[in-house]
C-alpha cells in the first residue's frame, strides 16, 4: 500500500529549510487572504478537536470537490478518534488515516484510505500555503490528485524575499504582493504551492497547531507522534 503523505522536496534552496522555522507571532488565527473569488453567503465552517485545544476552520468555496468530500467524512463521523499520525515541527502535521483509530503504539501509519477514489487535483494560484492552511495529502500519483481522507495544516516557517525570489524562479510561480508578504510575516510552505490542493483554513486556534506541532514524535515510526494526539471534528452549523 502507498503511503500517503506530504513530502519534503529535496531542493537545495540556500539559506531556506522546512524544519527550524522562527516561530510566528499569531493571535490564533490565520492572516492573510486567501481570498476567494466568489464567496457563498454562509462559508462552511468545522471545529476540529483535541487534547490540546480547537481549531475553527473554514473551508474554502472555490475547492468545491475537497470541500464537499471533506464535508461529507465529518458529518458520517469518520474523523472521530482518527489520530494525528505524522508531525513534523516546522512543516505541518497530518492526520486522518483511518487505519489510526485502532492502532497500536509502535505501528506506523500513513497509507490508509487508499483504497478510496482520489479528489481530483484543485490547484488555484490564488491560494497559497501560508501558515494555517488546510491542504490534501497525497501519493506520487502524477495527476496530483488528492488522498479522499487524510489532510495536513501548515504550520511552516518564515521566508526572505531572496528565499522567495529562488522558489519563484524555479517553480514558474508569480507571487502576489500579499502572498510575499504572508510568506515573510507568518510563514507557510510555500515549495508546495500548486502541488497539493488547500481547501481551507484556520481562523481560530493556530496556537494549537503550534503545540501539536511542538509534540515529541519517533522518526523510525515516520514522525508519529510518541502520545496519541486523537481528533473530533464537527461541522459548525
Amino acid at each position: 500500500m502507498k503511503k500517503i503523505t506530504v513530502l519534503i522536496f529535496a531542493i537545495a534552496i540556500a539559506g531556506c529549510s522546512v524544519t527550524g522555522p522562527k516561530s510566528a507571532k499569531t493571535d490564533g488565527s490565520s492572516k492573510g487572504n486567501n481570498k476567494p473569488a466568489s464567496a457563498s453567503a454562509k462559508p462552511k465552517m468545522v471545529l476540529l478537536s483535541t487534547d490540546f485545544g480547537d481549531i475553527k476552520i473554514r473551508l474554502y468555496d472555490e475547492t468545491p470537490l475537497h470541500r464537499d468530500n471533506f464535508l461529507k467524512l465529518v458529518e458520517s463521523g469518520f474523523y472521530t478518534d482518527l489520530l494525528f499520525h505524522r508531525v513534523i515541527q516546522g512543516f505541518m502535521i497530518q492526520g486522518g488515516d483511518p487505519n489510526s483509530k485502532t492502532a497500536g503504539p509502535n505501528v506506523a501509519l500513513g497509507s490508509g484510505g487508499g483504497d478510496m477514489p482520489r479528489i481530483p487535483a484543485e490547484f488555484n494560484p490564488a491560494i497559497h500555503h501560508k501558515k494555517g492552511v488546510l491542504a490534501a495529502a497525497r501519493d506520487n500519483n502524477p495527476q496530483k490528485a488528492s488522498s479522499a481522507c487524510q489532510f495536513y495544516i501548515v504550520q511552516g516557517k518564515t521566508y526572505t524575499d531572496q528565499e522567495l525570489d529562488g522558489l519563484q524562479s524555479r517553480s514558474g510561480i508569480v507571487y502576489t504582493e500579499q502572498q510575499r508578504n504572508d510568506y515573510k510575516t507568518i510563514g507557510g510552505t510555500a515549495f508546495l504551492d500548486m502541488n497539493y490542493t488547500v481547501f481551507g483554513e484556520v481562523v481560530e486556534g493556530l496556537e494549537v497547531v503550534d503545540k501539536i506541532a511542538a509534540v515529541e514524535t519517533n522518526k523510525a515510526l515516520g514522525d508519529r507522534p510518541k502520545q496519541d494526539v486523537k481528533m473530533r471534528i464537527k461541522l459548525i452549523k
